[in-house]
């Protein structure tokens, strides 16, 4: 039997979060949408989740209004964090922080996050180490870290642009990047 995706009985606000970006998958999607993912075939490609999932995760954050659709080329769309999306970086970069501390391979970590303005790395807090100004998801570079394993033929094609410096929330890939096939790897 399933579980519920609410909490009964429970009133708190961090109960009522857990119900919009506690489900597994939801916090990824929420991740790889800061990257600038946009696509339905890169989050799939590259979270290598179940299409169902996807499209059950994609509905829950588009109803709550976390991501938006957007207009794309021809009768395509993409999607894209809305303003309450957006907020929701403060606890994706704790979160991230403090998997980096506890469970980061031997080389340290996958992603390091970074100031655009002078690209010092971000202390735990948010804080550039540089200039200690606190620095907002679009004000931030996520590039790659020590503990990031070479590029595989086998990456797919998310994956691979983000073995490159990218600021976060602009669009990861242009859609002939993504076309072909290919089996991917967890960021």
């Amino acid at each position: 039997m399933p579980l519920p995706r609410d909490y009964s009985g429970q009133t708190c606000a961090l109960a009522r979060s857990m119900e919009i970006i506690g489900e597994r998958w939801t916090l990824l999607i929420v991740r790889d949408a800061f990257y600038g993912v946009r696509r339905f075939g890169e989050f799939a490609a590259h979270l290598r989740l179940p299409r169902a999932i996807l499209t059950d995760r994609l509905t829950t954050l588009t109803e709550a209004g976390v991501l938006q659709r957007l207009p794309d080329t021809g009768r395509r769309e993409v999607y894209g964090l809305t303003p309450k999306g957006v907020s929701l970086w403060p606890a994706v970069r704790a979160l991230t922080s403090w998997g980096d501390e506890f469970y980061a391979p031997d080389g340290g970590p996958r992603r390091v996050f970074r100031h655009v303005d002078d690209d010092a790395p971000l202390a735990g807090d948010g804080r550039c180490t540089g200039c200690g100004a606190p620095v907002q998801a679009r004000d931030t570079l996520v590039t790659p870290g020590p503990g990031l394993a070479p590029a595989s033929e086998d990456d797919d094609p998310v994956t691979v642009a983000l073995a490159r410096p990218h600021r976060l929330l602009s669009p990861l890939l242009t859609p002939s990047a993504t076309q072909g096939p290919k089996r991917g790897s967890h960021s």
